[in-house]
């Protein structure tokens, strides 16, 4: 089983608008609506591939019981605990004219330490040796800088693999617990590492350094250019495959997703690759961020040429 953590999901919100002008009126072209958040959005993806998951998390007031509600109607399993406050929403907008996409992010409802320990026990009752723990996205206000770190460790302890997708100070608290896996993009890479990587050289080597820490794999995802895979042996490139693009928002999300699904059916490195990079293509090719449907991320997958990196990196 594969479980899913949100902490602070989201109402997504996407609008097109075409060549949008700062400081003016602008007209949508379209709007939809879609339950997000990181751990939210591999869920939906999971689903969609028939991979059996569990999308845990807390939601609050009318934009939470929106966010329930779609879940529904999408069938992703779910159980979450109702908060004071109301789940944000999340306003993302994208210009197919200037082919630019902007997110804001409201904050969300906060937590205390007594909801967030109620909510990992109400996972670690579920959780059986071999199971597989997504942790993703941002806190809510009022969990402490190292509440993954603290998730990470408890859901070890308990047999499960950690998968970690956050940033900054979440992240770096995280990586001494030793989740597996762990899924920078770029930027957050650099924040990781404290200095621009203008490089593949560059980026290959601050990834290599989560290693000393426990990781077992990093994945870099890094937009339009593909993405890096590493274990301690191998290093891998992929680069991203060309489709239209619907929204980016997401595509992240897809690849965790993805390569949650092959870690648990046994799927060695490069089959992994594909998958997650076909998924994460098919997601582009989507509007909002809905998950894209498991036939177009398999007919994608023969796009996707994988590279090993040479052995001097190692």
């Amino acid at each position: 089983m594969i479980y899913t953590v949100t902490m602070n999901p989201a109402l997504d919100k996407t609008i097109t608008v075409p060549d949008l002008s700062i400081d003016r009126v602008n007209r949508a072209a379209t709007v939809r609506q879609d339950p997000g958040g990181k751990g939210i959005n591999v869920a939906k993806v999971l689903t969609k591939l028939g991979v059996p998951c569990l999308a845990v998390g807390f939601t609050g007031g009318p934009a939470g019981q929106a966010v329930q509600q779609m879940l529904r109607l999408q069938r992703v399993p779910f159980e979450f605990l109702e908060v004071e406050g109301t789940t944000r929403t999340n306003l993302k907008i994208v210009d197919p004219v200037r082919h630019t996409n902007t997110d804001i992010n409201e904050p969300g409802f906060a937590v205390t330490p007594a909801l967030l320990e109620e909510l990992l026990q109400q996972l670690l009752r579920r959780l059986q040796p071999g199971d597989l723990v997504v942790l993703a996205g941002s806190l809510p206000q009022g969990a402490p800088a190292d509440t993954y770190g603290a998730w990470v460790r408890r859901c070890r302890e308990a047999g499960a693999k950690v998968f970690l997708d956050a940033d900054g100070e979440p992240l770096r608290r995280a990586l001494a617990a030793g989740p597996y896996l762990v899924k920078p993009n770029a930027a957050e890479l650099e924040r990781l590492a404290g200095r621009a990587l203008p490089t593949e050289a560059d980026r290959i080597g601050a990834a290599r350094a989560l290693f000393a820490q426990g990781v077992q794999k990093v994945v870099v995802s890094l937009g339009g250019e593909g993405a890096l895979y590493l274990t301690p042996k191998e290093i891998w490139r992929a680069r991203a495959v060309p489709v239209p693009v619907g929204s980016t928002v997401g595509a992240g999300d897809s690849m965790v997703a993805a390569l949650a699904a092959a870690e648990q059916c046994g799927a060695g490195l490069e089959q992994a690759i594909r998958f997650s990079m076909a998924a994460g293509a098919a997601n582009v090719m989507s509007s909002g961020t809905q998950a894209a449907e498991k036939e177009q991320i398999e007919s994608l997958m023969p796009r996707v040429k994988p590279e090993r990196v040479g052995a001097e990196n190692l």
